[in-house]
């Protein structure tokens, strides 16, 4: 089942592939049913010190927790890994919400870039975040 107007499945928007290993913040109850064609050599990490992480999704949940957990997601991923923040969208108005300019806010005041937006599900939107190019080691 596809997100939001888009046809394309999921795990395609996301950009999870082969051997990814993932690991998974805060996801709703249901965020495995979301993903029908999830690769089966996914591994999910569940270790609280995760490093080397190609794949991170993080439903924010709460603005100052988002602040302070998004410089340890950062350390957490690969040079050319990725970090989906996602954000309720049915509450993003209310200005003490989690929501996309607050996201990107954030990301920018460390190594991280937003190259991508997208649907999650009804209730989720998502922003892709990776290291910039120019500091990768």
């Amino acid at each position: 089942m596809s997100a939001g107007y888009s046809k394309t499945p999921l795990v395609k928007k996301l950009g999870i592939k082969n051997n990814f290993t993932i690991k998974l913040y805060n996801q709703p109850a249901n965020y495995l049913n979301l993903l029908p064609g999830l690769p089966e050599n996914v591994v999910f990490n569940s270790a609280t010190n995760a490093t080397n992480l190609d794949f991170i999704h993080y439903f924010a949940l709460d603005i100052d927790a988002l602040k302070m957990d998004l410089p340890v997601l950062q350390e957490s991923i690969k040079q050319d890994g990725m970090i989906w923040i996602s954000w309720d969208k049915t509450k993003s108005k209310n200005k003490a919400a989690v929501n996309e300019n607050i996201i990107r806010s954030e990301a920018l005041k460390l190594k991280l870039v937003d190259i991508k937006v997208c649907a999650v599900d009804e209730t989720w939107s998502g922003l892709k975040l990776v290291i910039r190019k120019e500091l990768r080691s």
